[in-house]
């Protein structure tokens, strides 16, 4: 299968970084501060859980920023799950900059690169007091592995997955 980049949109620009970049900071930051205040517990165990380099390439996996004016305003990652399977983490978005559509814009430069990398599936889970992430996964085409009609607490981490087409999605940018 062969991708096809769309034509540019304006935005924000999207760039590719390691965890160690100082850009990355208040994505870990503020994911730390979220996931403690949602689930009551220090999140440093979950964003310590891989190692940086599963999401640089030579693992197959990648890290990018959404930026404007310079300043992150959101960004996620994935890292190999197996062969044909990218596992999507730490997607974010700044807390004054919500309701903009970033983070579906995230997820599609995700899908993207993982498509480029020859991955066929994503995977991902998200927590039962995220109700945002579920939405958004449901939205942008995800198939829940779970009853949704049951109560997410009682589930644990939500899993989705979704297996990735041959053209690259809608409103997608170039990397820069």
């Amino acid at each position: 299968m062969t991708f096809v980049a769309p034509k540019p949109v304006p935005g924000p620009t999207v760039v590719h970084v390691p965890v160690s970049d100082p850009r990355v900071r208040p994505l870990l930051h503020e994911l730390g501060e979220e996931y403690s205040t949602r689930y009551g517990k220090d999140a440093h165990a979950e964003l310590a859980r891989y190692p940086d380099e599963e999401f640089t390439a030579p693992y197959g996996g990648v890290l990018l920023l959404l930026l404007e004016r310079g300043q992150p305003v959101a960004g996620g990652a994935f890292r190999r799950y197996d062969a044909d399977t990218a596992e999507l983490k730490r997607i974010w978005t700044h807390s004054a900059h919500r309701r903009r559509g970033l983070a579906r814009r995230v997820v599609a430069e995700l899908e993207y690169e993982a498509g480029v990398r020859g991955y066929r599936r994503i995977r991902l889970t998200t927590g039962p007091r995220q109700p945002e992430a579920r939405g958004l996964y449901l939205a942008t085409g995800y198939t829940p592995l779970f009853d949704i009609g049951a109560d997410p607490e009682t589930i644990g981490p939500l899993p989705f997955e979704k297996h990735l087409s041959a053209t690259a999605p809608t409103g997608r940018a170039p990397v820069q």
